[in-house]
């Protein structure tokens, strides 16, 4: 038998696999998701996301700065509103001491390197749990922008990086980007999440904020999940009115529309590995049906791999320390 090409020469040890590897993950790469709650000194683990916990304030201090040990360097803030705070205007969103600002505040005095993004919808501050204002049945637009607009403003003043719309109302990201303009926030860049797609992988997140809608489901804004060149326009949109970062969400079962988007456009591309993803990583392992750490690095691997230059996933923190070795 005689070849003139071998292409398992360049697989012959882990050295040359290493030399020709086309995608490296780095703790860079990874965008950690942290749930903050009211009080002190308060760790509460996820019942639906083993090892994943919702933190106070104090607490979500000390895991920044672990994070920014490990290399990591952005986080992506999501709070946990009291039910009395809730209703059908946003009115918690935009306090200026509320929960999200003075966190805000709190870890850019910490750690003032970390790159801090912050969640911008309404759902958590909502009584009917929808990313947006409700009048008769309907989730509304034009008024919910509104409120989002403000909102990332509030953001920008306490001191986030970024604020990252994750509604799909159609146009917020003009009317966050002239918001931002017009109070002066000109370094606040914007991580739209372009395309997310109405997923049932979102399960275990809605437990960690109780932010599942109260009726219905949220298909009249976010995306159907048999659509592909929906997400090129809506991203490429999102792009035009502003967006510096694009997102899409979830990961692993729109690897296809990652590369997709990245194809189209000339901006950062991350994607979510949501927190179903993560949980059923966890289940699996707990099963020892597989080596988790092996599913974990495969698994971001291949969303950076589909064109990816971010990636926020629950597993940030393990991954940079596996990373390291």
């Amino acid at each position: 038998m005689q070849l003139i090409r071998r292409n398992r020469i360049l697989r012959q040890s882990p050295a040359v696999r290493a030399m020709v590897a086309e995608t490296m993950l780095k703790p860079s790469d990874f965008i950690a998701p942290l749930f903050i709650i009211e009080g002190a000194g308060i760790k509460e683990e996820i019942s639906s996301m083993p090892g994943y916990y919702r933190r106070s304030v104090d607490l979500t201090i000390e895991e920044v700065n672990e994070l920014w040990a490990l290399g990591i360097r952005s986080v992506l803030l999501f709070i946990k509103c009291k039910d009395e705070l809730k209703d059908n205007k946003g009115t918690e969103a935009l306090n200026e001491d509320g929960l999200m600002q003075r966190s805000i505040r709190a870890i850019k005095a910490a750690c003032p390197g970390m790159v801090v993004m912050t969640d911008v919808a309404l759902d958590p501050f909502s009584s009917f749990g929808h990313d947006g204002i409700v009048e008769d049945g309907e989730i509304v637009n034009d008024a919910t922008v509104e409120v989002l607009a403000k909102m990332s403003v509030s953001h920008a003043r306490a001191g986030a990086d970024f604020v990252a719309p994750s509604d799909m109302m159609d146009g917020r990201i003009l009317a966050i980007r002239t918001a931002l303009e017009e109070a002066g926030f000109t370094r606040t860049g914007i991580m739209s999440y372009s395309a997310k797609y109405a997923s049932c992988f979102y399960g275990p997140f809605r437990d960690a904020l109780d932010s599942a809608p109260g009726f219905g489901d949220k298909k009249t804004y976010q995306m159907d999940y048999a659509n592909r060149l929906e997400a090129v326009k809506e991203t490429i949109m999102d792009v035009e009115e502003g967006a510096d970062i694009v997102m899409v969400k979830p990961a692993m079962a729109y690897l296809d529309i990652v590369r997709e988007v990245a194809d189209n456009v000339q901006v950062p591309v991350s994607a979510y590995h949501v927190s179903g993803e993560y949980a059923m990583i966890k289940a699996a392992a707990k099963m020892g049906w597989l080596n988790e750490e092996k599913a974990v690095l495969e698994s971001l691997t291949s969303i950076k791999r589909a064109g990816a230059s971010l990636i926020a996933t629950y597993y940030a923190k393990d991954a940079a320390r596996w990373l390291k070795g």
